[in-house]
Protein backbone atom coordinates (compact mmCIF):
# COMPACT_ATOMS: atom_id res chain seq x y z
CA UNK A 1 0.00 0.00 0.00
CA UNK A 2 1.55 3.20 -0.70
CA UNK A 3 1.75 6.24 1.45
CA UNK A 4 -0.41 9.13 0.94
CA UNK A 5 0.61 12.49 -1.24
CA UNK A 6 2.00 14.90 1.04
CA UNK A 7 2.09 18.51 -0.71
CA UNK A 8 5.14 20.13 1.14
CA UNK A 9 4.03 22.85 0.68
CA UNK A 10 0.62 22.36 2.26
CA UNK A 11 1.28 25.59 4.73
CA UNK A 12 1.61 27.90 2.41
CA UNK A 13 -0.86 27.35 0.83
CA UNK A 14 -2.99 27.39 3.70
CA UNK A 15 -1.64 30.65 4.72
CA UNK A 16 -2.25 31.92 1.00
CA UNK A 17 -5.76 30.86 1.02
CA UNK A 18 -6.32 33.17 4.47
CA UNK A 19 -4.53 36.13 2.80
CA UNK A 20 -7.03 35.95 -0.39
CA UNK A 21 -10.33 35.29 2.10
CA UNK A 22 -8.79 39.16 3.85
CA UNK A 23 -8.32 40.39 0.84
CA UNK A 24 -11.96 39.00 -0.34
CA UNK A 25 -13.13 40.89 3.14
CA UNK A 26 -11.18 44.12 2.75
CA UNK A 27 -12.80 44.15 -0.80
CA UNK A 28 -16.37 43.64 0.76
CA UNK A 29 -15.43 46.76 2.80
CA UNK A 30 -14.57 49.04 0.45
CA UNK A 31 -17.28 48.55 -1.37
CA UNK A 32 -19.66 48.80 1.65
CA UNK A 33 -18.09 51.85 2.12
CA UNK A 34 -18.33 53.22 -1.63
CA UNK A 35 -22.20 52.55 -1.27
CA UNK A 36 -22.75 53.92 1.51
CA UNK A 37 -21.12 57.04 0.36
CA UNK A 38 -22.69 56.86 -2.60
CA UNK A 39 -26.22 56.71 -0.94
CA UNK A 40 -24.86 59.74 1.23
CA UNK A 41 -23.99 61.94 -1.89
CA UNK A 42 -27.77 60.74 -3.48
CA UNK A 43 -29.19 62.62 -0.05
CA UNK A 44 -27.26 65.67 -0.23
CA UNK A 45 -28.69 65.67 -3.76
CA UNK A 46 -32.10 65.33 -2.82
CA UNK A 47 -30.92 68.03 -0.22
CA UNK A 48 -30.63 70.09 -2.86
CA UNK A 49 -32.96 69.77 -5.18
CA UNK A 50 -35.49 70.20 -2.47
CA UNK A 51 -33.89 73.45 -1.49
CA UNK A 52 -34.08 74.77 -4.69
CA UNK A 53 -37.66 74.03 -5.06
CA UNK A 54 -38.38 75.57 -1.68
CA UNK A 55 -36.98 79.05 -3.63
CA UNK A 56 -40.10 79.00 -5.62
CA UNK A 57 -42.53 78.09 -3.02
CA UNK A 58 -41.84 81.17 -1.33
CA UNK A 59 -42.54 84.27 -3.02
CA UNK A 60 -42.25 86.90 -0.67
CA UNK A 61 -38.79 86.32 0.60
CA UNK A 62 -36.97 88.77 2.53
CA UNK A 63 -33.22 89.83 1.85
CA UNK A 64 -31.98 88.08 4.97
CA UNK A 65 -34.36 85.24 3.87
CA UNK A 66 -32.60 85.13 0.56
CA UNK A 67 -29.19 85.55 2.14
CA UNK A 68 -29.67 82.25 4.07
CA UNK A 69 -31.46 80.48 1.14
CA UNK A 70 -27.81 81.11 -0.96
CA UNK A 71 -25.62 80.49 1.52
CA UNK A 72 -27.62 76.99 2.33
CA UNK A 73 -27.52 76.38 -1.39
CA UNK A 74 -23.75 77.10 -1.43
CA UNK A 75 -22.25 74.96 1.31
CA UNK A 76 -24.97 71.92 0.05
CA UNK A 77 -22.95 72.33 -3.18
CA UNK A 78 -19.74 72.23 -0.98
CA UNK A 79 -20.67 69.04 0.79
CA UNK A 80 -21.50 67.57 -2.62
CA UNK A 81 -18.20 68.29 -4.27
CA UNK A 82 -16.23 67.02 -0.98
CA UNK A 83 -18.80 64.03 -1.23
CA UNK A 84 -17.96 63.40 -4.58
CA UNK A 85 -14.35 63.38 -4.27
CA UNK A 86 -14.65 60.99 -0.93
CA UNK A 87 -16.39 59.30 -3.32
CA UNK A 88 -13.86 58.82 -6.45
CA UNK A 89 -11.25 57.95 -3.76
CA UNK A 90 -13.30 54.97 -2.34
CA UNK A 91 -13.62 54.01 -6.49
CA UNK A 92 -9.79 53.93 -6.42
CA UNK A 93 -9.97 52.22 -3.26
CA UNK A 94 -12.50 49.48 -4.13
CA UNK A 95 -10.32 49.01 -7.65
CA UNK A 96 -6.95 48.84 -5.56
CA UNK A 97 -9.23 46.14 -3.05
CA UNK A 98 -9.98 44.03 -6.08
CA UNK A 99 -7.03 44.07 -7.71
CA UNK A 100 -5.33 42.86 -4.52
CA UNK A 101 -8.00 40.28 -4.57
CA UNK A 102 -7.27 38.88 -7.65
CA UNK A 103 -3.82 38.81 -7.05
CA UNK A 104 -4.01 37.18 -3.70
CA UNK A 105 -6.28 34.58 -5.45
CA UNK A 106 -4.07 34.17 -8.47
CA UNK A 107 -1.00 33.07 -6.42
CA UNK A 108 -3.13 30.41 -4.01
CA UNK A 109 -4.62 29.01 -7.26
CA UNK A 110 -0.83 28.94 -8.80
CA UNK A 111 0.11 26.83 -5.49
CA UNK A 112 -3.12 24.69 -5.75
CA UNK A 113 -2.31 23.93 -9.61
CA UNK A 114 1.31 23.04 -8.09
CA UNK A 115 0.00 20.57 -5.98
CA UNK A 116 -2.38 18.98 -8.39
CA UNK A 117 0.71 18.50 -10.36
CA UNK A 118 2.70 17.43 -8.09
CA UNK A 119 -0.30 14.54 -6.35
CA UNK A 120 -0.57 13.02 -9.97
CA UNK A 121 2.98 12.94 -10.59
CA UNK A 122 3.43 10.99 -7.18
CA UNK A 123 0.59 8.62 -8.16
CA UNK A 124 1.98 7.87 -11.54
CA UNK A 125 5.74 7.46 -9.68
CA UNK A 126 3.68 4.88 -7.15
CA UNK A 127 2.03 3.00 -10.21
CA UNK A 128 5.24 2.82 -11.84
CA UNK A 129 6.59 1.07 -8.56
CA UNK A 130 3.97 -1.21 -7.74
CA UNK A 131 4.04 -2.56 -11.71
CA UNK A 132 7.80 -2.48 -11.29
CA UNK A 133 7.33 -4.85 -7.98
CA UNK A 134 4.77 -7.10 -9.81
CA UNK A 135 6.52 -7.79 -12.68
CA UNK A 136 10.09 -8.49 -10.39
CA UNK A 137 7.81 -10.83 -8.49
CA UNK A 138 6.25 -12.38 -11.85
CA UNK A 139 9.68 -12.89 -13.40
CA UNK A 140 11.21 -14.43 -10.09
CA UNK A 141 8.21 -16.82 -9.94
CA UNK A 142 8.72 -17.74 -13.54
CA UNK A 143 12.15 -18.51 -13.20
CA UNK A 144 11.44 -20.16 -9.89
CA UNK A 145 8.04 -22.28 -9.98
CA UNK A 146 8.51 -23.89 -6.66
CA UNK A 147 8.59 -21.00 -4.67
Amino acid sequence: MPKPFVFKLQKILEYRHQLEEQAMMALAKARQQYQEYKEHLDRLRGRLEQHEASYFSKPDMTTADLWLWRNFKERLLQDIAHAELQLNQLANKVERAREEAVAKAKDRKLLEKLKTNQAEAYVKEELLKEQKNYDEMSTILYENPNL
